[in-house]
């Protein structure tokens, strides 16, 4: 509706299949793409895809006791103590388990076009993410910047992550 162009779209976690998503079906209004310790699916992945069939069941269990919903996770898991695990803990929401399973098709060559940058938070590297990483690292055309911080480092870091994301925005 807003009829925008040069968009930068930027994706936090799940949020990397979001914005995946997004660049194949408007390709010609995306000016780059920005992942924070996110996915980053192959064609025809889900959010599952990397996961083990262990995992996945014991997800599908979780989700079918919980409404067809996955609870949030404790954000310690993510680095986080203190007062931000507590201000985390209050804004967190239940996801809905679909996507977790939904395969995101898409034109990996269309894709490819469309520069793509990854944030990589390091310490501590939050396990599904690490995945995700070594995907981009071992990938030609991404560029990455690593955070010493946990996966969400807009509130373990905000700083480090307005510093990266003006760095990126600056590039092409």
């Amino acid at each position: 509706a807003e009829e925008l162009q040069d968009v930068v779209p930027v994706g936090h976690s799940y949020g990397g299949m979001v914005i995946t998503g997004v660049a194949d079906a408007r390709q010609e209004r995306i000016k780059q793409l920005v992942y924070v310790d996110a996915q980053v699916p192959l064609p025809g992945e889900s959010s599952s895809s990397l996961h083990s069939a262990e995992v996945q069941a014991q997800r599908e269990a979780t989700a079918a006791a919980h409404g067809g919903a996955l609870p949030p996770a404790d954000p310690a898991l993510f680095g986080l103590d203190g007062a931000d695990r507590e201000w985390l803990l209050r804004r967190q929401v239940p996801h809905p388990f679909g996507p977790y399973r939904d395969a995101l098709p898409y034109d990996a060559e269309r894709l490819a076009q469309v520069p793509r940058h990854y944030i990589a938070c390091t310490q501590p590297a939050f396990a599904t993410a690490l995945a995700h990483h070594a995907r981009v690292r071992g990938a030609p055309g991404w560029q990455i910047v690593d955070i010493a911080t946990g996966h969400c480092p807009m509130v373990s870091a905000p700083q480090a992550v307005v510093s990266a994301l003006l760095a990126l925005a600056s590039t092409r």
